[in-house]
């Protein structure tokens, strides 16, 4: 059987509260090992750690506040976090960025929150998990000035500083992510059939740079499109980079799994 990885999936999410259970056994049934659940707020945040804690075996928690959860950000939330970090089954501070296409949040405020969670990140040696939807210059140079801070304190996440998610920009910026060593998180969308580009994209990708995700319940690959999606689409994922970049699927799986476990420090 396959061993992969879902790096991004809200099982905390209300779409599972009447068969989360079952979401987690066929996850495991089709080979899905590991999946990180990320926040988008403390509530969130606090939910996804508790199904870290009550499923050790498979599921792993990221913390973090979300840019269209922007305006819940008070002034002691980022202690609350620090707090929140403190305890067991926490691999990352996500999901956090930049997003300019739902503009609920002023982007100077989103920035500020972004920059804030950085300096959480670094401050906990935790890798970051990276929203961005129409914001790539600014979160370029966030980034940019965030990478440049872990050099002048020789930061072991400078090696694996975070991840991309739901990767979808254009091969330039991918290009600029990798020169700064972050993974670049593909999902449903490339399975799409009006997703030429985005394919084209990630053919060009070096799978040591790829992760494998659903951001379940969100983005279901193109056999089950428009409906809920869940951690056991994962193979079709990898099956259609695979595909991609003419290998077979167990390379696929063998590869990003071993790119989650180098950024989120498990063993594999």
């Amino acid at each position: 059987m396959l061993t992969l990885t879902d790096t991004h999936c809200h099982l905390d999410f209300n779409a599972f509260d009447q068969d989360r259970e079952s979401v987690l056994e066929r996850a495991l049934q089709m080979g899905v090992q590991h999946i990180v659940n990320p926040g988008c707020d403390l509530e969130s945040s606090q939910k996804a750690v508790r199904l870290a804690h009550s499923h050790p075996e498979c599921i792993r928690a990221a913390i973090g506040i979300h840019p269209n959860d922007g305006l819940s950000w008070k002034c002691n939330t980022i202690e609350e976090l620090r707090q929140l970090a403190q305890q067991p089954g926490i691999v990352a501070i996500g999901e956090i960025g930049l997003d300019y296409y739902r503009n609920k949040v002023e982007p100077s405020v989103q920035q500020d929150i972004f920059r804030q969670q950085l300096h959480l990140a670094a401050d906990l040696s935790l890798p970051v998990i990276i929203h961005n939807r129409q914001a790539t210059a600014d979160m370029l140079i966030i980034l940019t000035e965030w990478i440049a801070q872990l050099k002048e304190i020789d930061s072991p996440l400078l090696n694996h500083p975070g991840m991309l998610h739901s990767f979808s920009e254009e091969l330039v910026t991918a290009k600029k992510m990798i020169s700064m060593n972050f993974y670049l998180g593909i999902g449903g969308p490339v399975t799409f059939q009006n997703a030429r580009r985005l394919q084209e994209i990630v053919k060009e990708l070096p799978l040591e740079r790829l992760l494998l995700e659903t951001d379940a319940p969100f983005l279901s690959p193109h056999l089950h499109r428009g409906q809920r999606n869940e951690p056991a689409h994962i193979p079709l994922i990898a099956d259609k980079i695979a595909v991609l970049h003419q290998v077979d699927i167990a390379k696929v799986a063998e590869i990003t799994s071993r790119n989650a476990a180098l950024l989120f420090s498990w063993r594999i």
